[in-house]
Formats: C-alpha cells, structure tokens, sequence
C-alpha cells in the first residue's frame, strides 16, 4: 500500500525521487560526453523524449527509425533546444529483418562506439498480420526485430568495453503486459496462426520474450565475464500513439485509472536512469516495474 500512495501521490522514495519525476531532473548533473546510446524508436513518444534527455546530457545519440521525415524532426528539435546536441539518424524498420542488417551494417560503418543500446520501438495490439519476412508483426517488430538488431551489434558493445572501461547497458523496454500473454506462453508453434489470436495476447506474448531476450543474454554475458547489463523496464502507463489500434479502450481505462498514468517526461524517468547512473547495486537479469511503486522503489521480478 505505501508503493501505491507513493505513486499516487509522486512522494518521493529513497533515491530522493518519486513518480512525478522527470528524466531530466533525475540526470541532472550527469555528464554523458563520453557515450554513445541507440535508441530505437527514437522520433516519437517514450523514445523522443530518452533522445532528448540524453543528448541534453552530451551523450552522442543515435535515433533508428522507419520514418526518416519524423526522425529528422525529431533531430532538429532537440538540436533547437540544446544547440550542442550530437545526434544522428539512420532509418530501421523492425519489421524487415533487411533493414535491420543493412542498418546495423550503417552504424558500424560510421566506427563509432556504443555504450547504450536502448530497444524501444514497438507496435501495439495490432489486427492479425504477418511482416515481410513473414512473422506475425508484433513477435516479429518488438521481439525478434530487436533480438536481431541486438546481435549484430554486440561485438561493437563489446569492442567499446574493453576500449573504454565503461560498463555497457540493453535495455529493452517491456511492459506489465506479458502477464497477459497467452495462457500457455509464448506459442512458439503458432506463432503465426490466424486462427486464436489476440492482439493484445499477442503483445503480452511479445513483451515476455522481450523479457527473457534480456534474462538469457545477460546470462551468458555473464558467464563469459563481459561488463554489459541487460534489464527490461516497464515504464509505466502512458497514453502513446502505440494506442491507436486500441484508443477507446485505453480511453476507457484511463477514466478509472487515471491517478496511475504519467506524461512522457515522467514515464521516461526509469528509462534514463538506468542508462546513465552507476548502480553498483543493480542486478542484470531482472524486470523493472514502476507501474504499481513509485520510481526507483520498483517491484522487481525474476
């Protein structure tokens, strides 16, 4: 219950914030000149917003995103707001395994470190289809999208390690919503049967394999001894164009939920504060939840 009157209220918990903070106050007076983070979806929403913050706080950022005019957008407005901000665009569509590749081979083409990996980009309860390379489009753009992108970029994390001494981050975004997968899980072998779906089972089923993407790799980072972390966050309950295939009923929900929502500055609060702080105390493997507590005193599952 004292989690709960926190997060209604926004008091603020150990770490001296709560959830009315935003990710600008919590990375006040970080210095973040010497990293560089990936941030899909980065031109709109939850990523626009980590973008901003961490480009405010010198770290170089790169925005991945399938469209290339609002990603530009995206760019010009947070270099309006902070004139020194070093931020660049390359397009991904997390639908083609394609534009995966051929974007992973853009960035390390540009020879550039990367400290932070932020996988962001997502689709919501979408109706039944399949993507190009024929997977059901939301297992195949929120998990199996970023899974790819995430291995071909992991020698460049680990290359930058070793280079810098710096501990590497993953984050993938996740939500409370792979409680509501299907009621036997992931169904590896329907993935892409018509007959059955539900698309918001179907994002639960997304968003849990988005979760043990992290517990396994951040398993067997460990195991080879290398210094990256890999977590999945829920940020908490925001109205985002994710929506859009579901507005009515998220409307609906909101009305009686509404002192549990946050606005974007505060839903990305756990988003960069895991990027950017040293947490000595923070243990891969975990999923950080902040929809039921207050920022950073967060319900933690295995």
């Amino acid at each position: 219950m004292d989690g709960v009157f926190r997060l209604v209220s926004g008091c603020p918990g150990p770490s001296g914030f709560g959830s009315a903070s935003t990710a600008q106050e919590v990375t006040e007076g970080i210095d973040g000149t010497n990293l560089t983070a990936l941030v899909t979806g980065g031109a709109s929403g939850i990523g626009l917003e980590t973008s901003r913050v961490l480009a405010l706080r010198g770290v170089h950022v790169i925005i991945g995103a399938r469209n290339m005019k609002a990603a530009n957008e995206a760019k010009n407005k947070i270099v309006r707001e902070t004139p020194r901000a070093r931020i660049d665009v390359l397009e991904l569509d997390l639908c083609s395994t394609n534009s995966i590749r051929s974007f992973a081979d853009n960035f390390i083409a540009l020879h550039l470190p990367l400290n932070i990996l932020i996988n962001n980009a997502g689709i919501m309860f979408c109706p039944f289809q399949l993507s190009q390379d024929g997977i059901e489009v939301q297992f195949a753009t929120n998990h199996i999208g970023h899974f790819l992108l995430t291995n071909l970029l992991l020698d460049t994390m680990k290359n930058t390690v070793k280079a810098s001494g710096i501990q590497g981050r993953v984050v993938n975004l996740s939500s409370i919503a792979h409680n509501y997968c299907y009621k036997k899980g992931i169904r590896f072998h329907k993935i892409n049967d018509k007959q059955g779906y539900s698309e918001k089972r179907a994002y639960g089923q997304s968003k849990l394999a988005n979760i043990l993407h992290a517990n396994e790799l951040s398993r067997r980072l460990q195991e080879e001894g290398v210094n990256i972390t890999v977590n999945s966050v829920h940020p908490g309950l925001i109205m985002t164009p994710l929506f859009r295939h579901s507005a009515a009923l998220m409307k609906l929900l909101k009305f009686f939920s509404f002192f549990l929502w946050k606005n974007v500055p505060q839903v990305t609060t756990t988003l960069c504060y895991f990027r950017v702080f040293t947490l000595p105390t923070l243990k891969p493997m975990k999923q950080f939840v902040c929809v039921l507590f207050s920022n950073f005193e967060m319900g933690i599952f295995n």
